[in-house]
């Protein structure tokens, strides 16, 4: 396989930049207005006012919404003679930021019909990889950049050139992929079922957005509720800088002063707060070894340790802690905007509020059997025999969007193993390249092509075995099964084996003797005997060592004489 060309031009060559390269957990989308009969000045004009609608998007569809680390946001640029809107979120370990994002895209692509958007992150066209199974060939990550567009909520990708132009595929820059674009729009690929497995993620939308908040009751300091309620998305950075600790964070902590904090530990109140879930949960299974301070208030009595949402509430406010004290946050937003509240505290311009206004606030406590996984419930997700309610819905582990990705994972994986032709759906992505590709090795295949399909036939999915191979990978027990059952009564009587037919025993007792055969033939040749003489007391001897030793005594003086 050739290696990737890096497309890095020395000094000689035409030096224009160091190439930029997206940090990892980071979607970066740009959005284009392709019209030939516009001028730049009405390309801009249209760009402000998609601008404006995704904003008022946002505003709709985010009502409430907390992001695990950067929202979704659109900024008018002006590059290498483009002008265009563009953006980058950072969605850290939430993988559905990076999906709310597409969602997003998506809509204003179904809006706007002039709009053609791009999206990707650090693993290049994510789409594609979603739509794996469903992609010609030909369109592989070396070629594929550029070549991937959003347009009236369809994934539209630019074609190969013809067999009369280029015999292969190659990758192409974006000045050419716009000029494509614009010129050439009817000969962009659309395929169904690439739409359909590409923007498979996005069926739950936008019902997904509010079920992947969390809220938790837990007891914090009332100046720190106070902070919550101005602006619940304060919470993220919160849970990054207690998630990310490390000790020299942690030293505001240590003190014993309670004065020095940013929250004293006094007038503690239990509110309800919104987390995203993939932040509650590493607050939730994190170990956190109680600061001198806090050790301090729960000494005052058993009612404040057991207090429901204590220990939550002290890793929030840690983490609150954490993040307002390190120098290297000044700059952030979140952190000005939370010290300006404060300096309004201490200042007197603001109040805190009494125990009558926060028994107004909301107090909704979410289930937490989400955060719980049944193994066998994941045994049964994977070998499709999961339990189902009486609407047919699925009653299984975790909750319904990780059950559909796990029987989506297995079912993709049956296609894979039970495709036997391997041929692209659509006729469209087949052309004269493709053909002459097929022909030029027709003479290998048919020298041996029988014997592979035939090899072929005889791949199947089995989804028992697959099921008992990935319990066996992590180390999880033998569901109890009938099936199950039935195979566990056949491994212990061999009557039933032999009635059956399976012979499992045979070929496990066949297997067994050849690694037993190995293991002789490595141990006589000396590859495992690191210490020789040890070896030779703990290995009892083979039967041909044994006859050896009785010859070599009959021949030897004394022999006749016993070894003690």
């Amino acid at each position: 396989m050739e290696p990737r060309p890096d497309k890095f031009k020395w000094f000689g060559e035409g030096f224009d930049g160091f190439p930029k390269i997206l940090p990892d957990d980071c979607v970066q989308y740009a959005l284009y207005i392709i019209d030939a009969k516009l001028s730049d000045f009405d390309v801009r004009q249209q760009l402000r006012t998609i601008q404006a609608a995704a904003n008022a998007l946002c505003k709709t569809c985010l009502k409430g919404f907390i992001w695990q680390r950067d929202p979704f946001a659109l900024e008018l640029v002006q590059q290498h003679g483009h002008s265009f809107l563009q953006g980058q979120t950072n969605f850290g370990d939430s993988v559905e930021d990076e999906w709310l994002v597409v969602y997003l895209l998506r809509e204003l692509s179904r809006k706007f019909r002039p709009s053609w958007i791009r999206v990707f992150d650090s693993d290049g066209e994510f789409l594609l990889i979603e739509a794996a199974d469903a992609l010609p060939k030909w369109l592989n990550p070396d070629v594929a950049e550029n070549r991937v567009w959003i347009n009236d909520g369809k994934l539209l990708i630019i074609p190969k050139p013809p067999k009369t132009e280029k015999a292969r595929p190659e990758a192409l820059n974006l000045d050419n992929a716009l000029t494509f674009v614009r010129d050439r729009k009817d000969d962009l690929l659309h395929s169904p079922s690439i739409d359909s497995e590409a923007f498979y993620r996005l069926q739950k939308y936008p019902a997904q957005i509010q079920a992947s908040l969390h809220h938790a009751m837990i007891t914090i300091p009332k100046k720190l509720a106070y902070v919550l309620h101005e602006d619940a998305a304060y919470i993220s950075p919160a849970v990054e800088a207690f998630y990310l600790r490390d000790p020299i964070s942690l030293r505001p902590l240590q003190s014993h002063q309670p004065s020095t904090l940013f929250f004293a530990l006094e007038d503690f109140v239990t509110v309800s707060v919104k987390f995203t879930k993939v932040g509650y949960a590493q607050l939730k299974g994190q170990d956190f070894h109680t600061p001198p301070a806090w050790a301090a208030y729960f000494s005052r009595g058993p009612e404040t340790r057991n207090h429901p949402g204590s220990e939550m509430g002290m890793k929030v406010t840690c983490g609150f802690e954490m993040l307002l004290s390190d120098p290297q946050n000044v700059d952030k937003k979140p952190v000005r905007e939370m010290k300006l509240l404060l300096e309004d505290l201490d200042a007197g311009e603001e109040r805190l509020p009494s125990d009558n206004d926060i028994s107004k606030w909301d107090r909704i406590q979410d289930d937490e059997s989400w955060l719980d996984i049944d193994f066998s419930e994941f045994d049964k997700e994977l070998s499709g025999r999961a339990n189902l309610d009486e609407l047919g819905q699925g009653t299984g582990f975790g909750d319904q969007t990780a059950q559909e990705n796990l029987r989506k994972m297995v079912a993709r994986f049956a296609k894979f193993v039970n495709d036997d032709n391997g041929e692209a759906e659509d006729a469209d992505f087949l052309d004269d390249s493709d053909e002459d590709d097929t022909s030029s090795s027709s003479d290998e295949t048919g020298r041996d092509g029988s014997e592979r399909k035939e090899a072929e036939k005889e791949v199947e999915f089995d989804e028992d075995r697959f099921a008992s191979m990935m319990r066996d990978m992590m180390g999880l027990p033998l569901a109890a099964t009938p099936d199950n059952a039935q195979q566990s009564e056949s491994e212990v009587d061999p009557r039933l084996d032999a009635q059956t037919g399976d012979g499992r025993l045979d070929e496990e007792k066949e297997i067994q003797g050849v690694m037993d055969e190995i293991e002789d033939e490595l141990r006589q040749a000396g590859a495992l005997s690191l210490h020789p003489l040890s070896e030779e007391k703990v290995s009892p001897p083979t039967a041909a060592a044994r006859a050896s030793n009785a010859t070599t005594s009959s021949n030897s003086p004394g022999s006749s004489e016993a070894s003690p």
